[in-house]
């Protein structure tokens, strides 16, 4: 698909750098790519957490007016069931957020058999990265409560070792507010970007590094205004 990929590739905006405007929607990013099937569901997957965050922030009153790109509107409000892979819990979860960990297991999963068939070295990458991240963020914050980490660590086999992020996880620690310190893993996941991004290859796996930089610049951008309209509301 690579010589295939040229014109789509070369007819999508720039993107700037984190905590810029994101030109171009998701929705519509993903309509640009049905003419290519395997990559239409390369960045289905890699955008798909966009959706999952949403529907947790929804669920917890943090938004109103949620934008999914691949999930439905309904999914997103708990209308209508979510995709099977998603909809199972693990077991032996309880006493947390059965639900929400078991629908990251279920996501994570997909995303890595999903690279697995498609042969996508940028999404079993990607997948292994976000898992590793989501497991030494949560053993930094189980230490920190005197928790037992092995609670809250979802899907080991796919981790790297922790401690490859120990230096991450001081930087994180230090961040003086929970935005802060999100900015700091955030930086680190786009750091990581630009050097897995198959730039200028015009592979289906450099579209899928594209959806995932714009699927940050999206989650920045909503950030960014509930903070600005929260700010409008206190002064």
């Amino acid at each position: 698909m690579h010589g295939d990929n040229y014109f789509l590739t070369t007819s999508l905006p720039s993107l700037g750098e984190l905590g810029s405007s994101p030109p171009i929607s998701l929705v519509d990013l993903l309509e640009k790519l049905k003419i290519n099937p395997r990559a239409s569901r390369l960045v289905a997957a890699v955008v798909l957490p966009d959706d999952l965050i949403q529907w947790q922030a929804l669920a917890a009153g943090e938004i109103t007016e949620p934008a999914p790109a691949v999930l439905s509107a309904a999914q997103i409000r708990n209308e209508a069931p979510l995709p099977d892979f998603l909809g199972v819990a693990e077991p032996g979860l309880t006493g947390r957020a059965v639900l929400a960990d078991g629908v990251w297991s279920g996501y994570y999963r997909y995303a890595f058999d999903l690279a697995g068939r498609l042969a996508s070295k940028f999404l079993t990458d990607w997948t292994v990265l976000d898992v590793s991240l989501k497991n030494a963020l949560a053993q930094a914050r189980s230490a920190a409560l005197g928790l037992d980490s092995r609670r809250y660590i979802v899907l080991p086999e796919l981790s790297h070792d922790l401690k490859e992020f120990d230096e991450l996880i001081i930087t994180w620690s230090a961040a003086p507010d929970p935005l802060a310190g999100l900015k700091v893993v955030d930086a680190y996941r786009w750091d990581w970007l630009k050097r897995h991004d198959g730039y200028y290859t015009f592979s289906d796996d450099e579209l899928a590094a594209y959806s995932a930089r714009l699927m940050l610049l999206h989650r920045w951008s909503r950030l960014t205004q509930a903070r600005q309209a929260r700010e409008h509301l206190t002064n």
